[in-house]
């Protein structure tokens, strides 16, 4: 076969072969970062917060993605929390899932957890929750950005892992524990993070209707 004939065949086939290949696939992609997936059904993200997920419609993804909001009376604007202090200790004890003690100046420090909620110890996931501090923090130096103390006296931070990876947000992306809209309105990062957990069904989220812990406490306050 002549040299220029070999050379055009395989641009040839290639012409021929990648539109074939875009237009099964579903063409582009709507404002979500989806489209519909015209070789395997079902709608199909690629970008945004939905990145990677499969749904039957987008009609399912919408629902998800109105789950994941805040309800609308919480829809206010609120200054997000500043740094106010940082320090760097070791982890010498974990009470539950978003409360640790770690070591400062010598003392042994309470740590709660910024911007999240995790089960009670009654609840479901409650000690999974606290399994899954442990396992990424218990004996291990973090560093804790402060930014405010509770009224039990508690400081409030996040806590940075030696790679860089930040507690709150891992244990929200695991499905561990809640994104607390209350105290952390504006978070992008750990909505990002529960979203992420919601679409996957990662741990709380393999139940249809999981309890958030306030509402739980509040509930048992009733019955009191």
């Amino acid at each position: 076969m002549p040299s220029s004939v070999s050379r055009v065949l395989p641009a040839l086939a290639l012409i021929i072969f990648v539109p074939s290949v875009l237009c099964s696939h579903g063409g582009g992609l709507d404002r979500y970062g989806c489209h519909q997936n015209r070789v395997q059904g079902g709608y199909h993200c690629h970008r945004g917060a939905f990145k990677g997920a499969m749904f039957d419609s987008q009609a399912e993804m919408l629902q998800q993605l109105k789950q994941a909001a805040p309800p609308p009376a919480q829809r206010r604007h609120k200054s997000p929390r500043q740094v106010i202090l940082t320090f760097t200790g070791k982890v010498v004890g974990v009470t539950d899932g978003d409360t640790i003690t770690v070591m400062h100046n010598l003392v042994g420090e309470k740590v709660r957890l910024n911007g999240i909620d995790c089960p009670e110890r009654r609840q479901a996931f409650g000690n999974r929750a606290k399994q899954a501090a442990s396992e990424l923090v218990f004996g291990k130096t973090v560093t804790v950005q402060v930014v405010d103390y509770d009224r039990y006296k508690r400081t409030v931070g996040n806590v940075v892992l030696s790679d860089g990876l930040v507690l709150n947000e891992e244990l929200v992306r695991a499905g561990m524990c809640w994104w607390y809209r209350r105290y952390a309105l504006d978070d992008e990062r750990l909505a990002q993070a529960e979203l992420e957990a919601r679409v996957a069904k990662r741990g709380l989220w393999v139940a249809p209707d999981p309890v958030p812990p306030w509402e739980w406490r509040a509930a048992r306050k009733r019955y009191r």
